[in-house]
This record gives C-alpha cells, structure tokens and sequence, in this order.
C-alpha cells in the first residue's frame, strides 16, 4: 500500500485536521471535524461540475461543522446554496448529519442505498414499535450484566438528535451512475459496516471514494445490527472482493489518508478477520462455553478492555456478535444456549479454521 495524500497522513500523525485539498480537477477533499472522537474528522468529498456541485458525506451536524463543511465549499469556488446533490456512503452521523441541513440551504437532492435509508434511526425505531427495551433485550441475550445493559441501552431521549437525520429523494443501486452530468460516478454497493454502505468509483479519473469499507490504517466495526438479518461479516468479505477489482484506483476513504493498492489493503483486512475468528476460537477452546459479552471480555482490543468504556462496549460486544455469527455459519462454534430466557453461549466444535474466504479474494 502506498500513501498518496502526504498533507494529510502528516496531518494525522500531528494529530492536526488536514487541509483542504483539490485531489483533481473539480474534485475537492474538506475534512469536517467529528467533535469528541478519536477519528477526527471526516473526509467529505465536494465535484464541481460547469452547472452542479455535489457533496459526498457532509458530516456530522453541528456548527462547527457546518462552518468546516461551507468554508471547503467556498475554496472549491461554490457556496452552500450551489448544491445540487448529496451522496452519503452509510447514514452514521459523522456522514449523514449535515446532509439536512445543506439540503435545506440548497434544495439539493440527497441519495442513498435503499438498505441505508431502511437502517435511518428513524426507521428502525418504527421497525421495533417504538419499544426502547428491544434494544435492552438484546444486550440481555448477549450475556451483559443487568446494570450494564441498562447503561448500554439506546433510549429514545439518547436518539433523538438521530431521528432527525434525512429521508433520501434519490435511491442507488448497485452499478447506478449517479445523476451529476459532470463526472461519470458509478455506485459500487459494499455491505458489511452498514447494509447499504456505497462506495463510489469516479471512471474517467479512477479514483474511489470507498467511505468507512477500507480505510487505510484501522479496520471498520464490522457488527452485528439487531435489526438486520444480513450477516456483517459474510457480507463485508464478499464486498471486499468486490472492491480489490479497483486496485488501479487511488482509495479516497472517508477518514484518515489518501492512497494506492487496494487489493493489498483488502487482503490486510481479511487476514485482520480470519486472526480474530481464530481469537474467538481460542477463547472458547480454552475457557469453554461463554456468552458474547464473555467472549468480548477476552479478546483483545487496541487500547486494552478496560479503557474501551460507555457505547464503544456495545460496539465492540456487536462485532464480537458478528464474528460468533460468522463461526456458527461454518460450523466451526454451536449456540448451546439452555433455554429462550437465557443468554445464548456459544461452544467450539473442535473443528479448524481454514484459509477459505477469510483471506482469498
């Protein structure tokens, strides 16, 4: 892999907000900050056409950020009001946002995948009748301790800013150009880190906006979503096979630096994943049979399990999930959970982990 956005992979290691960057011809990269997060910012990628300007990921919705995202708008020559489309690659908050509010200065269009718009807040809060404690029994069935399931649970007050978020005009499929007459911008659909995460693959100058699918340097929370059936993993491995057919491209990832190889980033992040099935098995082979909160306890984690606090224990408690999900598919851990009211637990059937498609593209 080779770092193709110096500036801003400086930046990073500074630890500083990288500027605004003309990556091509009428193609401009604005970083938005992320208040209180380790990731920082978000890359939001603005096209200027000779009669249509579209934003790729606002980014999160505050004012900060919004005079972060109008101020990389004014260097790439247009003001707020020129928008005439929007793009989101998943609907999270440090994508989807601002998305409303540029909207409502503009009148622009905002597009997405359908699975994405099926995952807004929102809507999932429709999906389970409103009821707060789905989310709680949930976390209840994992194995996490009451008091701390109570802490992990989404309320409705903790949700509100997100129901807000908008609704899409324009729906994308996979293979779909997008409607900007200027640029040839064909959607490339990549689920895994949410179901209707986009990638967007710009044709004449080969470049891919590939949003939180493969980053650079960290690998995105790949996890377990109550409300989805699609399995996260299974998914985001096929999808990765999908992407490392843009090897040629240069990667423009929503977060950290710009850069090139593709296909050797993605068979990083499949050798990241079959190390931490083989973790999960471990874990099992030597403790026995424990619960996905037992299970996410052992593993290991960047900064240690006891400096992961607050929600990033439920995120990490869902991608323990998916990966537990991806091994019961293969038969490799059972669920030998001793009735419905009781916490599942998961148990290694002594079988191997083979170098099937976990590190094949």
């Amino acid at each position: 892999m080779r770092i193709t956005g110096s500036a801003q992979h400086d930046a990073w290691q500074a630890s500083a907000s990288p500027p605004i960057e003309q990556v091509r011809a009428g193609l401009w990269s604005v970083p938005v900050p992320i208040p209180n997060s380790p990731l920082r910012y978000t890359l939001s990628y603005v096209f200027t056409g000779e009669h249509d300007v579209l934003v790729v990921d606002p980014g999160w919705d505050s004012d900060i950020t919004w005079a972060a995202l109008t101020n990389g708008l004014q260097v790439a020559g247009a003001t707020a009001a020129d928008v005439t489309g929007i793009v989101v690659t998943h609907v999270h908050p440090d994508h989807h946002g601002l998305s409303g509010r540029l909207q409502q200065a503009s009148g622009a269009w905002i597009a997405m995948h359908p699975a994405e718009r099926d995952s807004l807040p929102s809507r999932i809060w429709k999906f389970l009748d409103g009821e707060p404690d789905t989310n709680l029994t949930w976390l209840q069935q994992s194995g996490v301790p009451e008091a701390t399931a109570i802490e992990l649970t989404a309320s409705r007050e903790s949700m509100q800013p997100f129901f807000e978020m908008a609704e899409p005009d324009v729906l994308l499929d996979d293979g779909d150009l997008l409607p900007f007459p200027d640029a040839r911008i064909r959607a490339v659909w990549t689920p895994g880190h949410t179901p209707g995460h986009l990638c967007l693959h710009e044709e004449t100058e080969d470049v891919l906006l590939t949003g939180d699918h493969v980053l650079p340097r960290i690998t995105p929370n790949i996890a377990v979503q109550p409300q989805s059936p699609m399995p996260p993993l299974a998914a985001y491995l096929t999808s990765l096979s999908a992407t490392a057919a843009y090897d040629s491209a240069e990667a423009l990832p929503a977060h950290e630096y710009r850069f090139k190889g593709i296909a050797e980033r993605t068979r990083d992040l499949r050798k990241h994943h079959r190390a931490r099935c083989q973790e999960v098995i471990d874990v099992l082979a030597d403790g026995g049979p424990a619960t996905a909160w037992q299970v996410t306890e052992r593993l290991t984690w960047s900064r240690g399990w006891a400096a992961v606090s607050g929600m990033m224990r439920r995120a990490a408690l869902a991608e323990t999930a998916a990966h537990l999900d991806y091994l019961i598919e293969r038969q490799l851990v059972v669920d030998k959970s001793s009735g419905p009211t009781e916490p599942a637990r998961y148990v290694w059937t002594g079988s191997t982990l083979m170098d099937d498609d976990l590190t094949a593209d």
